[in-house]
């Protein structure tokens, strides 16, 4: 199976029949009969289950790793019990905790701000 990505589609050519019907069966890439390959978004529902079928190229394995650690690190706001702004943010009043917590959570997730590494090195580990 060869595979690309590129202006943010995920490209495949060449997946054998077992794979050409796992993907099929997913619903997430469409087919096209001109090219004869499959193309959909690169988003992280595809790629991580793409990454449990087959061997991911380098730049498309940095992307899902990417997308894995903002989701890693929205998830960890949502779950703080006392979120901490991570910009000033342009308000007269301070901003409620849902508030807080939503205004986080769009900025980690828009790239607007790194998302913020926990006590361990890592970026945003839930805590149990």
């Amino acid at each position: 199976m060869k595979m690309a990505m590129k202006e943010g589609q995920i490209l495949i050519k060449e997946a054998d029949n077992t794979q050409f019907t796992i993907i099929k069966s997913w619903g997430k890439m469409k087919w096209s009969k001109a090219e004869r390959m499959f193309y959909g978004p690169a988003e992280i529902e595809l790629l991580n289950k793409l990454a449990g079928i087959v061997r991911l190229p380098g730049p498309i394995e940095a992307e899902r790793q990417r997308l894995n650690i903002i989701a890693q690190a929205v998830d960890a706001e949502r779950m703080k019990p006392e979120p901490e702004p991570l910009y000033k943010y342009p308000v007269k009043f301070p901003l409620y905790k849902h508030q807080t917590r939503a205004a986080n959570m769009a900025l980690i997730t828009f790239g607007l701000v790194p998302p913020p590494e926990d006590k361990e090195g890592g970026h945003g580990s839930i805590e149990q």
